[in-house]
C-alpha cells in the first residue's frame, strides 16, 4: 500500500503544472452530455494520469471521469479498482478560485482504502491510507517540502459545517438547520473531506448530485484520518455503485464526519 500511495502522489503532482498553465492562461470550456463544464485541463490531465497507472498497476482497472462520460468503463467485478477525477472543482477552476483539486483514489470491496487529494494552486495535498494521513507542502517545482501527520478533532461545543460553493441546496441548509451548526463554510471540490481530516472542520453534508470519482480520494483521506462518510440511513458510503437505476458510479447523499462518535 505504501508504494501505491507513493505512485498515486507523484502522478498526481506530474499534472500539477499542465493544470496551472491553463488555469492562468484561462481554459476553453465546453459541456458534456450531461451538462457539466469540461476544460482541456480535465483531458489533459486524466491522459497523464491514465498513462501512469497503466504503466505501474497494469493490473488494476482505472474509472476515471471524463473516460467514464465517453461510455469506456472498465470491469471492476474483481473488487479492486482506481477512482480518478483529474481535475475536481471544475466550476472553480473556471471561475478562478484556487480550492480546485486533482483525485485519485484506491477502492477493495467498496471501501476506499488510499487516496491522494492534490491542490496545486494551494500548493498543497492530501493522502491517506491504512489508519494515517498527512498533510503535504508542495513547492513551486512540484516536490515535497513538508509532510505533515493530521487527525480529525473531536466534536466541539460549536461544531463548524462545510458546505459545496457551487453545489449548494435547500436539504443541505435544513440539515445544519436542523442539527443546530452555528458555523458554516463553502469550499469548493474535495477539499472538504481533507479540511475534516485536519480537524478544521466537523462535518460535510452533501444533498445533491455527486459521482465517486468526485469523493472517493477524499474520503479515503478522512477515513485514513478518524472519520467516516456515510448515507443518510448511517452506513458507510460505498464504491463501486455500476449497476444502478441513476447512473453508473453516482452516489447517494451523504454525510462525512470528522467524529464519528458524535454524528447529528
Amino acid at each position: 500500500m505504501t508504494e501505491i500511495l507513493k505512485l498515486f502522489e507523484q502522478t498526481a503532482l506530474s499534472v500539477g503544472g499542465i493544470i496551472l498553465d491553463i488555469y492562468r492562461a484561462g481554459p476553453d470550456v465546453r459541456l458534456k452530455g450531461d451538462k457539466t463544464p469540461v476544460t482541456e485541463a480535465d483531458e489533459a490531465a486524466e491522459r497523464i494520469i491514465l498513462s501512469a497507472l497503466a504503466r505501474d498497476l497494469p493490473e488494476i482497472p482505472v474509472v476515471a471521469e471524463e473516460e467514464a462520460a465517453a461510455g469506456r468503463l472498465p470491469d471492476i467485478s474483481a473488487g479492486r479498482f482506481i477512482l480518478v477525477d483529474p481535475l475536481d472543482g471544475t466550476r472553480e477552476f473556471i471561475g478562478g478560485h484556487d480550492d480546485f483539486t486533482v483525485n485519485i483514489a484506491l477502492v477493495e470491496n467498496g471501501e476506499p482504502i488510499a487516496g491522494v487529494v492534490y491542490a496545486p494552486a494551494l500548493g498543497t495535498a492530501y493522502l491517506g491510507a491504512e489508519g494515517k494521513a498527512e498533510r503535504l507542502a508542495v513547492g513551486a517545482s512540484f516536490e515535497v517540502s513538508e509532510r505533515r501527520p493530521i487527525r480529525t478533532r473531536l466534536r466541539p461545543p460549536a461544531p463548524c459545517a462545510l458546505i459545496s460553493r457551487s453545489h449548494n441546496s435547500e436539504a443541505t441548509i435544513a440539515f445544519i438547520e436542523e442539527a443546530s451548526i452555528p458555523e458554516r463554510r463553502a469550499v469548493g471540490s474535495s477539499l472538504k473531506f481533507c479540511l475534516l481530516a485536519e480537524g478544521n472542520a466537523d462535518v460535510y453534508p452533501r444533498f445533491g448530485r455527486t459521482m465517486e470519482w468526485d469523493t472517493a480520494a477524499g474520503d479515503a483521506v478522512l477515513r485514513a484520518a478518524g472519520g467516516i462518510t456515510a448515507t443518510t440511513n448511517g452506513a458507510p458510503l460505498t464504491y463501486g455503485k455500476r449497476e444502478q437505476d441513476d447512473a453508473p458510479f453516482a452516489n447517494p447523499n451523504f454525510i462525512a464526519w470528522a467524529d464519528p462518535h458524535k454524528r447529528g
